[in-house]
Order: C-alpha cells, then sequence, then structure tokens
C-alpha cells in the first residue's frame, strides 16, 4: 500500500537534501541488494518529521477499541521486527479509505476504512506485517532513490540531445519517460509489494498470528477492488489473483517460523 498522492511531494522534498548519500543495503529474509542514496538514519529523522505533520493533519480516530488494536498488533509484530533503533508508532486515522501506509523509521497509520476487511485483530495484523515489512526493507526510500537515478538519467540524455530538433528531443524524453515508467519503477514497485507481503507474513507468524488467514484477507481487498482494477502492466501492486497465488505457494516458511512461536504444529 502506498503514502497517499497529497503528501508526497513534502516528504520528497524534505529526503532530496540527503540525494548524495550513497549506499547499498540487504533486505531482510529475501537477501536481496539494494542502491540507497539515502543513509537509514537520516531518513529515520525525516519519516519521524513527517509522521508529525500527517497526525497534526489528519484527524485520529476517537474509536479507542480500534486504535489499542491496531497499538497491540503493531507492538507485538514490531517486537519480532528486530529494530529496536527505530521509533515505532502505530495511529488509526478517521478516513473511509481502504488503506494503510508506513514511513521509514517505523511510522505505521491505518485508516479506519480497511477495518471491515481486515474484520478482527488477525486481519489487521496481516496488513501491520505487510506495513512493517515496507518498514523493515526500506521499500520507500529505495523507490525514491530509482526516481532520482533515473532523473539524473534524464537529465544527461537531455544534454546528449542538445542541437537536435525540438520534436526529436521532445520524443526522445518522451519515450525514456515511459520507458522508465512501464520498464523499472512499476516493476520495481510490484516487486516490493511481494516483498512485503512475504516478509509480513513472516512476521506475522514470528508475532503469533496465523499467517494463512493472509489469503482470505488478500480475497476480500480484491474482492474490494473488483471492475475498479488497473492493468497489472501499468500498475503499482501485482494483480490480486498472482499475488494470492505467491502467498499460497511461499506458505510452508512462514508456517515453520509460526509453528516456532507457538508451538502448535498446525499442518
Amino acid at each position: 500500500m502506498r503514502v497517499p498522492l497529497k503528501y508526497r511531494a513534502t516528504l520528497y522534498a524534505l529526503l532530496f537534501p540527503l540525494l548524495f548519500i550513497c549506499g547499498c543495503a540487504t533486505t531482510p529474509y529475501t537477501g536481496r541488494q539494494q542502491l540507497m542514496l539515502f543513509s537509514e538514519g537520516e531518513e529515520a529523522q525525516i519519516g519521524e518529521a513527517y509522521f508529525t505533520e500527517i497526525k497534526g493533519t489528519e484527524k485520529i480516530s476517537a474509536d479507542e477499541r480500534n486504535r489499542a488494536m491496531i497499538e497491540r498488533v503493531g507492538r507485538r509484530i514490531a517486537a519480532v521486527a528486530d529494530k529496536p533503533d527505530y521509533n515505532w508508532e502505530f495511529v488509526l486515522i478517521e478516513n473511509e479509505q481502504v488503506n494503510a501506509f508506513a514511513l521509514p523509521g517505523g511510522k505505521v497509520a491505518f485508516y479506519t476504512g480497511i477495518l471491515p476487511v481486515t474484520k478482527d485483530e488477525t486481519g489487521v495484523a496481516v496488513v501491520m506485517g505487510h506495513e512493517v515489512a515496507h518498514a523493515l526493507a526500506r521499500h520507500g526510500t529505495e523507490r525514491l532513490s530509482q526516481q532520482q537515478l533515473l532523473s539524473a538519467g534524464g537529465t544527461a540524455l537531455n544534454v546528449a540531445l542538445a542541437g537536435r530538433s525540438p520534436l526529436a528531443t521532445q520524443s526522445v524524453m518522451q519515450a525514456y519517460g515511459l520507458g522508465a515508467q512501464i520498464g523499472i519503477l512499476l516493476p520495481f514497485s510490484r516487486n516490493h509489494e511481494s516483498e512485503a507481503d512475504k516478509i509480513g507474513l513472516i512476521l506475522m507468524a514470528r508475532a503469533g498470528y496465523d499467517p494463512r488467514t493472509a489469503i482470505g484477507f488478500w480475497k476480500r481487498m480484491a474482492a474490494q477492488s473488483k471492475g475498479n482494477s488497473t492493468p497489472e502492466l501499468l500498475s503499482t501492486h501485482p494483480g490480486g489473483d498472482r499475488r494470492i497465488k505467491e502467498m499460497e505457494e511461499f506458505m510452508d516458511i512462514p508456517m515453520q517460523y509460526y509453528e516456532e512461536a507457538t508451538g502448535i504444529s498446525a499442518r
């Protein structure tokens, strides 16, 4: 899931001064290598500032029972995320959007609109595991790093086209932008979602929540968007059917963690 569009410009502007700090990272559990243009400590500071802005502008839910549930599930999953340096925060925003999102440094927000789909605490754990996985794998920062590198490539290409006709330059730049979006950014985004699904299943399992319940949740999410789905090629998320199939094929791994966490042989 994604940070709401209206906040992204602010986040990118805050992160831009850190652009030239470059390093490598490895995602937990999957071991995938990442190129990062921002340090983890600095991105956490930005996440803190940005989350403070969100809490000041959004309406925090007055439902104490649901707020306590979000906090309880968040703390259980954060406890197994092995990130004691993160200042974990979990909020419930009064909004009908069926959404939740994570920010750098351990900041997670749920919208009340997603609660009818989660149904219960275990359903919340599915979403919480997914969002904590995004924070743990630093997906937002990786995505921004990719965008900035592509922007730098576009600038270099524009310089290389100096002297060409404006129409030719415009055509090449448009092709570059479209190719970058469809060939790089969107596939990476879909991979991030799939990776967060898998890591999220492991996290919820380690926290003692049955990861098999995730299948039912994602089926309900797919039903919510039925008739309004974007073709996968043009989407930031994998298709619902493929997403569920991948989780089903991966389920043996989180089930091992679940059995270790609970002492229950569930298979």
